[in-house]
C-alpha cells in the first residue's frame, strides 16, 4: 500500500485515475501557490498531444507516492470537464513619482517595456509547441 503525500509531490507524468478506476490520463501541470500552500487544481493530459482537461483541486482524492493521483469524479464526469487555460500574466503596478525628470522617464520606459516584453495576457488554451514540451516532459517523468 502506498504512503499519501501532499499536492507538492506531485509530478508531470503521475497518472490519474477516475472514482471507478479508471486511467484517465496523467498530470501536465500542477495549478497553486507553492509559497502559499495553496492547491488550485491539475491540468491533466488525457491523449499525447492533445488539449489538457482542468481539474479543480476540490475534485482531487489521494495522492500517493507512487505516483497515483485518485480523482472523486467518475470517468463520465472528468470527461466532461473544461479544457485547461493558462493563467493570466499580472502586472505590477508601482507608484507614480514625478517629481523630476529622471523618475518620469524611467516610469515611462517601464511602461513601455512591459508592453512590448511582457504584456498582460488573458487566459488561454494551450499552444501546440507547449503541448509537445509538456508530452516530453511526462514521458521523461
Amino acid at each position: 500500500m502506498a504512503d499519501p503525500v501532499s499536492w507538492l509531490m506531485i509530478r508531470p507524468g503521475w497518472k490519474v485515475y477516475a472514482s471507478d478506476g479508471t486511467e484517465v490520463g496523467a498530470v501536465d501541470e500542477v495549478a497553486g501557490d507553492e509559497n502559499q500552500d495553496i492547491f488550485d487544481g491539475l491540468a491533466v493530459a488525457t491523449s499525447a498531444l492533445g488539449k489538457p482537461i482542468y481539474v479543480p483541486a476540490e475534485n482531487v482524492g489521494p495522492i500517493t507516492d507512487d505516483g497515483r493521483i485518485e480523482l472523486t469524479l467518475s470517468g463520465e464526469q472528468v470527461a466532461a470537464l473544461g479544457e485547461y487555460l493558462e493563467p493570466a500574466t499580472s502586472e505590477v503596478i508601482e507608484g507614480d513619482n514625478k517629481s523630476s525628470f529622471g523618475s518620469t522617464l524611467a516610469a515611462d520606459v517601464r511602461e513601455i517595456e512591459g508592453k512590448a516584453i511582457r504584456p498582460v495576457e488573458r487566459e488561454r488554451s494551450l499552444p501546440f509547441f507547449r503541448r509537445l514540451f509538456f508530452w516530453f516532459k511526462r514521458e521523461r517523468g
